[in-house]
């Protein structure tokens, strides 16, 4: 008789630090051992420049990145379903074009 493994009662806790923030920019960076996500708030004074500030870095190794990217796939083709395509046109945004560092 095989018995199937019983999965451990998850337990999600805040730590005293926890906060919450909101992002309409995040910059991923690569290396070898790890993908770093910064997130910080875009916002343009003019036209001609757009500034990023940035407030948060989360770093991931790449098998949680492959499983973040995995569930946020997931929840937008869910979230699509829903409410319908999210098209990403570009905006006439002046953000500086290059190699991701």
């Amino acid at each position: 008789m095989s018995q199937t493994p019983q999965q451990p009662q998850m337990n999600v806790v805040q730590t005293p630090d926890y906060r919450e923030t909101y992002a309409n920019s995040v910059q991923v960076r690569v290396s070898v051992w790890d993908f770093s996500l910064v997130f910080g708030l875009a916002s343009s004074d003019s036209p001609e420049q757009v500034t990023i500030r940035n407030h948060q870095a989360i770093f991931l190794s790449p098998q949680q990145a492959k499983a973040l990217w995995n569930v946020l796939g997931q929840n937008l083709s869910q979230y699509e379903q829903a409410f319908g395509t999210l098209n990403l046109e570009p905006q006439n945004m002046n953000f500086p074009q290059g190699p991701v560092n």
